[in-house]
């Protein structure tokens, strides 16, 4: 009888499997023009090697407390591990709906005491129509998804988690660059710091030099007071670049997991910023939008938007579910397992929602318009990408060449200053000359130091817009997400 019955439902089965098909619309990444180029990539750096993904450039600065903050912001930072979790999250619920293409097996048991009513057992007293009942049984269901309805959820999730993936990498990228542009910044302000430190050690001795030639009858007190005047500014500006020093030092402890004071013994003692290279190359700005893990983010919704097309039209068509169950009935526990107690039964179901059309198609038209939602959200991170992308690349080259010319700008300050004093000296120009000289000195050295730390930052930047010289915590899901678009 069972087995009648199996085949019988094999027959419907192989039937319906012949019939079988996946509605909605299979997805195809989308492609977008970018270039051949950047138009403001330095031509003389097209020979130069591009970093590959995997390689961590801040280890060739030769700098051990970046990367030791670099490895500690991977490991401990909360923006990434809030990432880690939804991208684990992802990888949940991907598993879940895998699962679906599967029966699920289910076990039940029960036992009771039980009366019938008078009505059902006439004549019968009431003492003997009490009665224990026993059961026991296993019981599978399972969806058989001739319209793709089940294949196109694994479809989107699995897509979804690629793109939690590519999330994740995203924000390794950023918070890297936060860190290391904070640490710049950090080295950029003790530079200026020290400048300003430099320049009131040259102003006091200046000023002292007044003084004493005011004791002996040469000068006035007004040069002398013009002197008081720009030393204290000089040193106002102390207390300012201190404060903006302590703010950065506050970040980077944040940034790698820390309480705000803690790196404040590590980071406080001063230190030059790293050797940089100069050159960087860009590649393509195809290379870019393969290697941009938030492009690759955004081309992994649209395809998980696009499967749940899929997923809402198949409503439209009957779910088909085959059903299966064996156990035993019995009145007492001893006659649970004997011959003749066990039950069985083989169904195949129809159901779901393909009679309420109106509110299936209202589904498909909001699905429909996720996808589109999807795709011009896509295509504005491509563009975003490559904006950002030759906003950086402009804005190192700029601060380059601005570095250059202010280097040489402080190097004829300071030879404009050693020659006033020693005319000063000599009797050929007036006090005034000098502390010109000396204020036209510390300008250009405080320029030059914030220059310095602008093309530090300028060259992170680059960076994190290329998205190269990244460590992937998750290589394997963001490669799917990466050869997706491929």
């Amino acid at each position: 009888m069972l087995a009648g019955a199996w085949r019988s439902a094999a027959v419907v089965l192989s039937g319906l499997v012949l019939a079988a098909c996946t509605v909605g619309p299979d997805y195809r990444a989308p492609q977008m023009a970018a270039g051949e180029a950047f138009a403001r990539q330095e031509p003389d750096a097209a020979g130069l090697a591009v970093p590959d993904a995997d390689v961590a450039f801040w280890r060739t600065l030769d700098d051990p407390l970046l990367a030791t903050l670099v490895e500690e912001t991977l490991r401990a930072n909360h923006d990434i591990r809030i990432a880690l979790a939804r991208y684990e999250q992802g990888q949940a619920l991907a598993r879940r709906a895998g699962l679906d293409r599967f029966p699920t097996l289910s076990a039940s048991a029960e036992s009771g005491d039980r009366r019938v009513s008078a009505s059902q057992a006439p004549g019968v007293s009431r003492d003997d129509r009490d009665g224990e009942f026993h059961t026991a049984g296993l019981s599978v269901v399972w969806e058989l998804d001739f319209f793709g309805r089940v294949r196109r959820s694994v479809e989107s999730s699995r897509a979804d988690m690629q793109a939690d993936a590519a999330d994740l990498a995203a924000m390794q990228v950023a918070m890297v660059a936060q860190v290391t542009d904070a640490y710049f910044q950090l080295r950029g302000l003790q530079a200026q710091l020290q400048v300003a430190k430099d320049n009131e050690a040259n102003q006091a001795d200046t000023l002292q030099l007044i003084e004493t030639m005011l004791a002996n009858g040469r000068g006035t007190s007004f040069d002398a007071d013009r002197g008081r005047t720009q030393l204290a500014l000089t040193r106002s500006r102390v207390p300012a670049l201190e404060a903006q020093a302590a703010v950065i030092a506050h970040r980077i402890a944040v940034l790698t997991g820390r309480t705000p004071a803690a790196m404040a013994a590590v980071l406080d003692p001063a230190a030059a910023l790293p050797t940089l290279p100069m050159k960087i190359n860009a590649g393509t700005p195809g290379e870019l939008l393969r290697r941009r893990p938030d492009v690759a983010a955004a081309e992994r919704r649209l395809a998980a938007a696009t499967a749940r097309i899929g997923v809402a039209t198949a409503d439209l068509f009957p779910q088909f579910t085959l059903g299966g169950l064996i156990g035993t009935q019995a009145l007492g526990w001893g006659a649970l397992f004997e011959r003749d107690s066990e039950t069985r039964m083989v169904s195949l179901g129809v159901g779901g929602s393909f009679l309420d059309v109106g509110r299936v198609r209202a589904r498909i038209a909001a699905a429909n318009a996720a996808a589109s939602e999807n795709l011009a959200l896509y295509e504005r991170t491509v563009l975003r990408a490559l904006e950002e992308t030759e906003n950086a690349l402009v804005r190192l080259s700029r601060s380059q060449t601005e570095h250059a010319l202010l280097e040489q700008a402080a190097q004829a300050s300071r030879r404009a200053v050693a020659t006033a004093r020693l005319q000063f000296e000599a009797g050929v120009i007036s006090v005034l000359d000098v502390l010109d000289a000396e204020r036209f000195r510390l300008e250009a050295e405080e320029l030059l130091a914030r220059s310095s730390m602008q093309m530090a930052t300028a060259w992170v930047a680059v960076y994190r817009t290329l998205a190269g010289g990244w460590p992937q915590s998750v290589p394997a899901a963001q490669g799917q997400a990466l050869a997706s678009r491929e």
